[in-house]
Formats: structure tokens, sequence, C-alpha cells
């Protein structure tokens, strides 16, 4: 299970069998002004919300220094620009006492410069460290549950300084990454089929979640039990087998070929198949379809 947890390593397991079932074209030389281009018009959601961020936590530096402390109640009103959702801007002074606070205005005077993130990570210190550094300004990274939920989420926030008279504040806004990334955790993927005598994670495949992942590729991971062998089936598109751990064969019209940590086999299309684990500890492996599977694509054979 640690293999598959090492998300870079599978990105890159990824890529490989992409290319190797032809997924991954080479490309032409593109100038450096074509590529910034293509980079600007092809801005991820997550680049958008970092920008939109900076640009709330920006904007409120801008009012402050125009109004003084009188823009504090601006940003405490519910579906404004400052504070929706889980959207809204803070402020705390440099010893960490907060000041403004809108999804709890009741924890508005508490200080707050000891505050850990779920994982017991200095957040306040990091926060006040970064506002007070010499750029003033700084992104924060760290685990806290969103609204409602227990379990952490990975959140990203911006944080600034700025003055009034002589009182300095930190000035922050953040938002979770989850909501713009995919990622997951094998423990946590709650849509699990058997088959036969193996389990089966739907890791990601954009056919079964209600996120546009724009994605033509799935990628499965399967654990196959000590004893008789799988169902043959055939695939009318190719799939790839990266083994994680264990050993095992997997049968290719009748065709025996061995699978072991570290094998990586490719299946054509429309060719009888089957998996047998050979070991005495279960089998452990990514598959890979493209185009993403679907039932339709898999003929189970008697």
């Amino acid at each position: 299970m640690n293999n598959f947890k090492n998300v870079l390593t599978v990105l890159l397991i990824t890529v490989l069998l992409l290319a190797v079932s032809g997924c991954v074209q080479s490309e032409e030389p593109v100038a450096i002004e074509q590529k910034e281009q293509i980079i600007e018009e092809n801005q991820t959601d997550l680049l958008a919300q970092k920008e939109y961020t900076m640009s709330q936590v920006n904007a409120a530096i801008d009012l402050i220094e125009e109004k003084g402390e009188l823009a504090f109640p601006d940003f405490r009103e519910q579906n404004s620009k400052w504070f929706h959702n889980d959207s809204y801007i803070t402020i705390w002074k440099t010893e960490g006492i907060r000041v403004v606070f809108p999804p709890k205005t009741s924890g508005e005077g508490e200080n707050v410069s000891d505050l850990k993130d779920y994982n017991g990570k200095l957040l306040g210190k990091m926060l006040i460290d970064t506002a007070l550094s010499e750029e003033g300004e700084g992104w924060v990274n760290y685990d806290w549950p969103k609204p409602g939920e227990t379990e952490p989420s990975k959140k990203c926030t911006f944080v600034k300084r700025t003055s009034i008279s002589n009182q300095t504040y930190l000035v922050h806004s953040g938002f979770y990454v989850d909501d713009y990334i995919y990622n997951k955790n094998l423990e946590d993927i709650e849509d699990i089929n058997y088959f036969g005598d193996a389990t089966v994670r739907n890791l990601i495949n954009p056919n079964r979640v209600e996120t546009d992942l724009d994605l033509n590729y799935s990628i499965a991971h399967f654990l196959v039990k000590p004893g008789n062998p799988l169902d043959s089936l055939i695939m009318k598109n190719p799939e790839t087998y990266y083994v994680l751990e264990g050993e095992g064969m997997l049968y290719i019209e009748d065709v025996p070929f061995e699978l072991k940590k570290g094998k990586l086999v490719l299946v054509p299309a429309n060719l009888k198949q089957y998996i047998e684990n050979t070991g005495d500890v279960d089998l452990e492996l990514l598959v890979i379809n493209q185009p993403a599977w679907k039932p339709e694509n898999e003929i189970i054979l008697e």
C-alpha cells in the first residue's frame, strides 16, 4: 500500500503507460512566446483560484488603507464579495489577536498565535512569520477540516501585512485545494467492486465522478487474493497492468506472462485475458484503461 501512496510514482507510471499505449504524442517545438500564450489560455482552476485569493487580499488592504478600521464591518457582511460560502477575509494583529473573523465573530479578540493545524503544525506562527518576513506576504499550506467535516483537507492561505497609523495587521484568505485538484487516499475510496477473488477500487475514472476531470483514461487498484484465477474477460480497448506487490500470472490468449513487483504488461484490445495469484500474499496492481473503463467495453467470458 505504501507504494501506491507515493503520488509522484503513480503520476510517472501513468505517463509511461499512456506513452506505451500511444496516448502521448510528440509535439513540434513551440516558441517561448507561444508557450506563454498557451499557459495563459489554459490557466487551471487552481491557478485562477490562487490569483483570485491574492486579489481579494490586496483589494481588502486597499479598502483598509482607504477607510481604516471602518472597513472591518464590510468584511463581516455575509453573501458579500468579501464573505461567501467558505471564502472570507481574516485580519489579525501581529501578536496574533483576531480582529476580523467572519465565520465566528465571537472568536474575535482571541489570541490565536499558538493556533495549530489538524496535524499539529504551528499555523499561527507560520502566518505571523510569513506576513512579517522581508517580502511581507506569502502562502501558507496546512491541513484543516472543511466546515461541517471532521477529517482534514489541504488548505492554502495567502497572508499579507498592512498598517493603519502605528498598528500593523495581517490580512489573509484561503481556499481548500481539493476543490480544484482531484486527489484521493486509497483507504478513503468507497467505490469498491468485487470481481471474483479481487477487490477493485476505481482510483480515477472520468465516467464515475461528477467533476470534469478532462481525462480519457482510468486507473483502478486491484487486490487479488491467493487462490483461484479470476474470470476470463475481453476488453475492447488496450489495458495495462503495473504490479505494486506480490506475484502471479497474467494469461493473454492462454500465453502466460509472469507478474511480479515492478512488472508492466500491456494487453492489446480484444484478446482474452485472466489473472492468477500464484503467491502467498495479495497481488496488488494498478490497471490503466484508455479510453476510460466502461461496462460496455468489458466482456466477461464463461
